[in-house]
């Protein structure tokens, strides 16, 4: 989300409470790195300087429409604030922000000072703890001992038993580790996972090139550690996520970095110092003597002016702001340059790659080897087992969902009906037919955070009984005025609150009991299903929740008329598809859509890569561009359905690129004949690039599938 300058928007503070800590780790950045400025600042924050900081917060947030911020006590020790103050502290940011956005608040701790008083703060407010700690006993010791040079790891330990316990469990955020190679990676993780945290956060030690860390030259010793806990971490299932894996897994598939230390994505982190000082991310604290700060405060200036910072700036431009040496590299994508406090030297400043420029590698392509599937998926060899692959994929995500909403009484009805439908042969081709709806996967993707994540799970089993002809009866509370039925229609509710569908044959009645508490027929809007042939039908979906996954804007619900005039040009457009190219159907990259979308007009025709079967069309096409896009835009949908379900080369390897280079070309020299020959001859260049790339890069799947554009381009040269 950017800000009404159009930058990335600030998300995230890191609110200093407190300046000084009650243990001496030596690998502290804020004390024991370059930049000393936590001596001239104020122990505490004061009154003054935390009510400008909630002030100016919320304007902030106000003013760009944010849904939501995150707060993030922080130190020096926040505990050392005391709970009276930290409960001030909480009652002021909420007191601020709770009319204008969500307000997520935190604090991170060294857990040496949590007790229950603590926790009834953190309670009444909902803010969630992170907790350091480096290991077992040995491994923690190494570096967290308080001013006297004890152990501090059994009070953390204490601390932890406390987040554990029932009435404080959902505070427990989980345990950041700071990464020592001295350390034995399988034993610090074991001693981790044992106290069951939500989550585990392995970090590098802060270095630059000019302070490089411990081992620095001495192979890649930094990956080679993550990747035993790796392995470690595959061995016991995942119990739970841990932040740098999960982003390296989800940049090598074409997600998001997760993280700051790893990935292109843009800082949207603001620190504000005990004394009101706004500062860059504490990290730069490792750099130089005064690398963090702006010359900003709150009293004299906004976020606002603050996310215009020059060094801001600097941390918000992606691939463009990394050196040479990063921009050539294959795992960009993944790695993001690494932390931008470790790319620092005196000669070049932060013109650099990371100081853990090849362990960052090694970790990323050691990542991908791990994951990819080298053996040949039947999907890859016809349209009919990539459909059965697809159908085979939302069954799994539909288990994973009812593992994570297991024990919710309204969830745990629509799932008795889910094994009730499977279980009976007549009802499980009716699931099957549903299942492969397009916009549910999106949904079963959708996250349990979002209130309207389990609304629209039930909407969807309420839609799957009345296709299947069950009879049931399920109840949730609605956000909103509107139950979307995937793949049949919208119910108009009269206002949100609880609401009762009872299905019989087909058909449904709905009932609201706070609203007289009788059933009723509502308002209801069908979709329309346009008719092509005797076996093959269109579903137009112009009311879908998830239907707004598109690179265009998606149209709003359409007329009777317009959706009358809408049908008939689809009708004329694969009238004159089936004229012009007979057979296409039986095509191996044939875009067999199930679900047409109507996008705004003049934005043309567009595929949905998370939603295999979903077609989105500009309500203004017209049967010529329909049939000259199609062909293109199957090969397009092909290939991202085939990687969701198989490894076509190794991630991260630039393979995959080249692959879709081939696709597109050929796919191009099909389309359009005038431009057939230069699309060939691009096409032929990315293959031999392909054959250039070093073994291996390319699965079983990914080579059938480069040997089957050898065989077409051969065909359309010849």
């Amino acid at each position: 989300m950017t800000d009404s300058h159009g930058r990335p928007a600030i998300h995230q503070l890191v609110l200093k409470v407190h300046s000084r800590c009650d243990l001496a780790c030596d690998h502290c950045y804020v004390y024991e790195h370059a930049d000393q400025s936590w001596r001239a600042r104020p122990v505490v924050i004061s009154e003054d300087t935390l009510g400008q900081v909630a002030r100016r917060l919320a304007e902030y947030a106000a003013d760009g429409g944010l849904e939501s911020v995150t707060v993030i006590l922080h130190g020096g020790e926040p505990l050392l604030a005391g709970p009276a103050r930290l409960r001030n502290i909480c009652a002021e940011l909420t007191r601020a922000l709770a009319p204008v956005t969500v307000l997520d608040l935190r604090i991170h701790t060294n857990g040496v000072q949590l007790n229950r008083r603590h926790l009834e703060v953190f309670r009444e407010f909902g803010v969630k703890v992170g907790v350091s700690l480096d290991g077992d006993r040995a491994a923690n010791d190494r570096h967290r001992l308080d001013r006297r040079g004890h152990s501090s790891y059994d009070r953390v330990l204490k601390a932890i038993e406390l987040l554990r316990l029932p009435e404080y469990r959902h505070l427990y955020q989980g345990l950041l580790c700071t990464v020592d190679v001295a350390n034995d990676p399988v034993a610090v993780h074991d001693a981790l996972t044992a106290l069951r945290p939500p989550r585990i956060d392995y970090l590098l030690p802060h270095s630059t090139w000019d302070s490089p860390p411990p081992g620095h030259g001495q192979g890649t010793v930094y990956a080679d550690w993550l990747l035993r806990v790796f392995d470690r971490w595959e061995e016991q299932g995942r119990p739970m996520p841990v932040r740098t894996f999960d982003s390296v897994l989800s940049t090598l598939r074409g997600g998001p970095s997760l993280t700051e230390a790893m990935g292109l994505a843009p800082s949207d982190l603001a620190v504000v110092e005990t004394d009101g000082s706004f500062e860059q991310a504490d990290s730069l604290k490792t750099a130089y003597d005064g690398a963090p700060a702006t010359g900003y405060d709150v009293f004299r200036h906004s976020f606002e002016e603050f996310a215009g910072h020059p060094g801001v700036r600097a941390r918000q431009l992606g691939v463009d702001g990394l050196s040479d040496t990063c921009r050539g590299c294959p795992v960009v994508e993944s790695c993001g340059g690494g932390l931008y406090a470790h790319r620092y030297s005196d000669e070049r400043g932060f013109d650099n790659p990371s100081v853990f420029c090849a362990d960052l590698r090694s970790l990323v392509e050691g990542v991908a080897e791990r994951i990819t599937e080298r053996a040949l998926v039947p999907a890859v060899t016809g349209t009919g087992e990539l459909r059965s692959a697809q159908l085979h994929l939302n069954r799994a995500l539909l288990a994973d969902t009812n593992g994570r909403l297991a024990g919710t009484p309204d969830w745990d009805a629509a799932w008795q009906l889910f094994v009730r439908l499977d279980s009976d042969p007549t009802a499980g081709a009716h699931l099957d037919s549903f299942l492969a709806h397009p916009y549910l996967r999106p949904a079963l993707l959708g996250s349990p955070d979002d209130p309207g994540h389990l609304p629209r799970l039930m909407a969807a089993a309420t839609a799957a009984a009345v296709r299947a002809g069950s009879t049931v009866t399920l109840g949730w509370h609605h956000p909103d005025g509107e139950v979307h039925l995937p793949s049949l229609g919208t119910v108009r509710l009269p206002r949100p609150g609880r609401v009762e569908f009872t299905v019989t044959d087909g058909d449904f009645r709905v009932r609201v009991p706070e609203h007289a508490g009788e059933e009723r027929t509502p308002p209801w809007r069908p979709l329309e299903t346009l008719r092509l042939t005797e076996e093959a039908s269109l579903l137009i979906d112009d009311a879908d929740p998830y239907r707004d996954r598109y690179p265009s804007p998606v149209a709003e619900p359409l007329s009777p008329s317009d959706l009358a005039l809408f049908g008939k040009r689809l009708r004329a457009a694969y009238g004159l598809l089936d004229e012009r190219e007979p057979g296409w159907r039986d095509g191996v990259n044939a875009l067999l859509a199930t679900t047409i979308t109507p996008l705004a007009a003049g934005t043309g025709l567009r595929v949905c890569a998370d939603a295999p079967g979903a077609l989105g069309v500009a309500v203004d096409f017209e049967p010529e561009e329909f049939v000259g896009a199609l062909p293109l835009l199957g090969r397009r949908s092909r290939l991202a359905g085939l990687r969701q379900i198989a490894d076509l080369t190794v991630p991260g390897t630039g393979a995959g690129r080249l692959l879709d280079e081939a696709s597109e070309y050929l796919g191009r020299a099909t389309a359009s004949p005038a431009r057939s020959a230069e699309d060939l001859r691009r096409a032929r260049h990315a293959l031999d690039l392909l054959a250039a790339r070093p073994p291996g890069e390319l699965t079983e799947s990914g080579a059938y599938l480069v040997e089957e554009m050898h065989t077409e381009w051969r065909a359309l040269h010849g």
